[in-house]
Parts: structure tokens; sequence; C-alpha cells
């Protein structure tokens, strides 16, 4: 059972794609999972999505993964520090060159603030890469964008319009750190019990992705068409540039191979996710389109080079 699980969680990037032409077709189908509310409740379906994400993430980390940061810091720390600087600057800078209209601009922006995305621990599997060290990189720019993704959104992207910094910070408490802390406590507490939920928690985690994908993509189908070719040529190049600047940064800091690997697809793959559920709470749907795209585009671009690097052999000498 755990081999296809296993083989169903390499896929994704089919899923989504799957998902994604689904939604353009049937529309409804998806929409909801973003427009709705838990029955009886004020909690957003797509929020409640969100963190069953980061639970299953925190289900997956002890306090001993959190040592282990300390063992590799100064990686760990050049992952997110690149993940931060490049991204975002990126984003500004595609979004201001393709002069895409103000709430795409900022959707473009926003989502190229956004922490790695759990999908990158996926496709640094398949790449042969330092799936260890995409883990705990994942697991640091999460806990980091609470903090610095409103600022960044802040910073970038106040000249469209006025980001409520503070608004998105009390947002990703919720939807980010409050969860992990929760299943990071689950994990101590129980331990070895949650093995069943952990081989499943991955493939709860891309339903959920796929979801939003789908319901972005499937609501905002009419500004997609009309502004079809410059926004995903313009999400393309950020996220082709993303692989390729996170992976030069590992060269430069001298890595191997492996880790070269792992630092461009942490920087090349954002929790797109979050991305969209950030711009349909704070700012439009259409702000949310280039998030949707943008998860499209990382998982193939990611599932690509994972085909590439896995029949490459790396410095070391080892399969790569």
């Amino acid at each position: 059972m755990r081999l296809v699980f296993q083989k169903l969680g390499n896929l994704f990037w089919l899923w989504t794609v799957l998902g994604t032409v689904w939604a353009w077709f049937f529309p409804e189908h998806f929409t909801w999972f973003i427009t709705d509310k838990v029955p009886g409740t004020e909690i957003k379906l797509i929020n409640l999505g969100l963190g069953v994400i980061m639970l299953g993430m925190g289900i997956t980390l002890s306090v001993a993964d959190f040592r282990a940061v300390l063992l590799r810091p100064w990686v760990v720390g050049l992952g997110v520090v690149a993940q931060f600087l490049i991204m975002p600057m990126l984003g500004w800078l595609v979004a201001t060159l393709f002069d895409l209209p103000p709430m795409l601009k900022l959707g473009l922006i926003l989502v190229s603030c956004c922490p790695g995305g759990t999908a990158s621990n996926v496709i640094c599997y398949l790449a042969r890469a330092n799936v260890a060290l995409s883990v705990l990189m994942t697991m640091c720019s999460t806990l980091a964008a609470i903090l610095l993704t409103p600022l960044l959104t802040r910073m970038y992207a106040s000249a469209i319009l006025d980001v409520d910094a503070w608004a998105m910070f009390r947002s990703m408490v919720t939807i980010v750190l409050l969860p992990v802390i929760g299943g990071v406590a689950l994990n101590q507490l129980l331990g070895h019990k949650l093995d069943g939920l952990r081989k499943v928690s991955p493939l709860v985690s891309m339903l959920v992705i796929v979801l939003i994908v789908g319901g972005v993509v499937g609501a905002t189908k009419a500004n997609i068409v009309t502004h079809f070719g410059g926004l995903l040529l313009a999400v393309f190049i950020l996220h082709a540039l993303g692989f390729l600047l996170g992976y030069g940064a590992g060269w430069l800091a001298r890595l191997a191979e492996g880790d070269r690997r792992t630092l461009s697809i942490e920087v090349g793959m954002q929790n797109s996710g979050l991305g969209s559920a950030l711009a349909k709470q704070h700012f439009s749907l259409l702000a949310a389109t280039p998030c949707a795209i943008s998860a499209l585009y990382h998982c193939l671009i990611g599932s690509f080079l994972a085909a590439i690097w896995r029949v490459k052999r790396r410095d070391d000498g080892s399969a790569g």
C-alpha cells in the first residue's frame, strides 16, 4: 500500500494538469471549494484545506528535525534567503516588464513572496536531490513566511494597492503557524500511532492543492482567456528563472550537486495554494489567477527537471 501511495504522489504533476483541464471544462466541479464555507461555521473551505496541508506537514516533523537545522544552518539559511530574495524580486520585475493589469501584477508578486511548497519535497525525491534538506528548507521558509510574505508583498506591491500586512500576518498565523505547531505536538504525543496518517497525508495535500488550483482556474476562466498570452508567459518566466537562479546560488556557494538541485527546486516551487487563498481573502479572485497558473507551471517544470536529473549522474559519482 505504501508503494501505491508513493507512486500516486510521484504523479502529482499529472493530477495538477488533469485537475486544471477538468476545471476548465467543468468549473462548477471545483469553484465550490474556494467559495463555500464549512456548514454551520464561518470557516472557508479553502482555508480549512490549507490548514490540513500544514497539519500534515507538522505531523512529519519532530523536535529532532528542528535540531537538525542547527547542524547545517548556513545551507538551510542560504535556501531560505534565496527563496525570499530571488523570487519576490523576480515577481516584481516580470510583472512590471509584462505590464500586467494591477490585480494580475499583484497576484504574481504575491505568489513570488510565498514560501516553498510541500510539493517540492516530492520533486526532490524524484530528482534524487537531498530530500532531508528539502524538508528542512520547506519547514524554515514556511515559518519565515509568516512574517516575510506580508512584508515583502507590501514592499513590492505597495504602488499597486495598499496592502494590509497585519491582516495578512494574522492569516498566516491561522493558516500556517497554528496547524504546523499542532502537527508537531501531535507527533510528539502520538509518535508511531500516526504512521498511517503520515502515509496518506501527502495525497490529501495534493488533492487540496488540485482543488484550489481547479477552483481558481474555473472561477477566472474568462480572465485567463482575456490575458492568455502575456499572463501565461510571465508566470512561466518567473518559475523558469527561479529554478535557474536557485541552482546558480547553490553553484556559487559550491554546494554538492544534490544540494544544488534541492536549492533549485525549493526556490523555483512556491506554495501557490497559500498564495491563492491569501489573494482571494485579501485582494480579489482575479489576483488569485497567477497563483493557480503558478501551481501548474512549477509542477511541470519541476517534473521535467526531475526526469532529467533522475538519470543523470551527480558529481560525487553516485546516480543522481
